[in-house]
């Protein structure tokens, strides 16, 4: 009794041994943890004032967004699921007696499961393989987190350039309505033209507010992305815009893409881990043991009774199906990761032509478009003042400005947006991110 007992507390402060896998992936955590969670507390968050650049933005919603959080705390869930599958169960205490009319023998006993050699690492390969689809996981919804931010970010910005130039027509409006009321009291136009210009004005301020009114459930997507409660006060805006750099071919992206991208890279983790599911599977046909010691504890000198038991894996069908399951698993992951690669190229694709597209109209706009219809409506002005052209004409040339103006600008969010989406695609890790290694600076794509 005395030497099962100093066995037992023996055991009970034993550690496994670590497979390599698991030591590769929990490396990969520390590096991630000291970024992320320096000594298991949260980083300190950037002020948001208003010298605060995006890049200011982009750390603060990076390191403060609740589910960037919850795929680091299941990526770190999974890291201690490998401690879990390469471990020996827990060591059986067993205790028997033979009563008679007396106690005749007190047999405790110690017994462990102990598997094939083989099964536990690659239990653990298993589930280190799963891991990596965690943290790919976890990488992902850092720069989805980041793209959400510059989506609103952008439409706030130019949602403020919308309102500016509504304003500014409006302006233009005013002073218009004046010079019809001259005409109107010079005889040479009737009171017909002073009510188009107030009506114009009204349908301008119709537009500000409503684009006013639009601010706030684009500052309630930019809170959200940032990780913000309702109840805290709205970010100021940065002061100074911060277009994307462009510097990379087109024609060189889509291989960027392949190679970079989380969801491929997620998938090719699934991948490997269904690869080394088979391996477990294949391990099935090997058998298992259980090994332990009794003591008779009664007798004089105390009798030892070494037990092993060993299971027989006999069922050949049962092992069959568990291979074929697991056979399965990774040709259905395989399958998806091909799908994905299809519906990566036409995303690609689509978010390539959408940016193409408004390149395209940018360039239309600001190389000649806009400058002509400032100078009509300049022309169309002094027209006027001067009783040459009606007020239809004049009319007719302020909406075409106006409509050009708020093109360029629909243009140039278009721009921004469909890089976003293609940095995301790529993959591409903005400064500031809570991941380890340097960030991705280099720009996306070439003019």
């Amino acid at each position: 009794m005395p030497a099962t007992g100093l066995i037992a507390v023996y055991l009970s402060g034993c550690v496994g041994i670590q497979t390599r896998s698991e030591r590769e992936v929990r490396s990969e955590f520390k590096s991630l943890a000291e970024t992320y969670r320096p000594g298991e507390r949260k980083v300190t968050l950037p002020a948001l004032d208003s010298n605060a650049t995006l890049a200011t933005f982009l750390t603060y919603a990076m390191l403060n967004q609740p589910r960037v959080e919850m795929a680091y705390y299941e990526y770190a869930a999974q890291i201690e699921r490998i401690t879990l599958a390469r471990s020996l169960s827990d060591p059986r205490f067993t205790f028997q007696m033979d009563v008679t009319n007396v106690i005749s023998t007190i047999m405790p006993g110690l017994m462990i499961d102990i598997p094939w050699p083989t099964k536990l690492t690659a239990r653990a390969d298993v589930a280190a393989a799963v891991s990596r689809t965690r943290y790919f996981d976890y990488e992902n919804a850092v720069l989805q987190t980041a793209f959400e931010v510059k989506r609103p970010y952008y439409q706030l910005h130019f949602l403020n350039e919308r309102i500016r130039l509504n304003r500014k027509m409006l302006i233009l409006m005013s002073q218009v309505e004046e010079i019809a009321r001259a005409q109107d009291e010079a005889g040479k136009v009737t009171l017909q033209d002073v009510l188009r210009a107030q009506i114009e004005q009204e349908r301008l301020k119709n537009d500000i507010a409503n684009l006013e009114d639009s601010r706030n459930p684009l500052m309630s997507k930019l809170k959200t992305a940032l990780g913000m409660t309702p109840g805290q006060p709205n970010p100021p805006m940065p002061l100074r815009f911060e277009p994307t750099k462009l510097d990379v071919s087109s024609d060189q992206l889509y291989t960027i893409v392949m190679a970079h991208n989380l969801r491929l890279k997620a998938m090719e983790s699934e991948v490997r881990a269904a690869e080394e599911g088979i391996n477990l599977a294949r391990k099935s046909q090997y058998p298992d043991f259980t090994v332990g010691v009794e003591a008779d504890v009664k007798a004089a000198p105390i009798m030892w009774r070494p037990k092993l038991d060993v299971t027989l894996p006999i069922w050949r069908d049962k092992i069959a199906a568990e291979i074929a399951a697991a056979q399965a698993e990774k040709n259905a992951a395989s399958a998806k990761l091909t799908a994905e690669q299809i519906q990566l190229a036409v995303d690609f694709a689509d978010k390539s032509f959408t940016y193409r597209e408004a390149k395209r109209n940018l360039k239309l706009l600001t190389d000649g478009l806009l400058a002509k219809a400032q100078l009509s409506l300049d022309v169309a002005l002094s027209a006027y003042s001067s009783g040459k052209i009606d007020f239809i004409n004049l009319l007719d040339a302020e909406r075409a400005l106006l409509e050009f103006q708020l093109a360029e600008v629909e243009a140039r969010l278009q721009c921004e947006t469909a890089l976003a989406e293609l940095s995301l695609i790529i993959g591409m890790r903005p400064q500031g991110a809570p991941i380890p290694g340097p960030a991705d600076t280099k720009p996306l794509i070439k003019e």
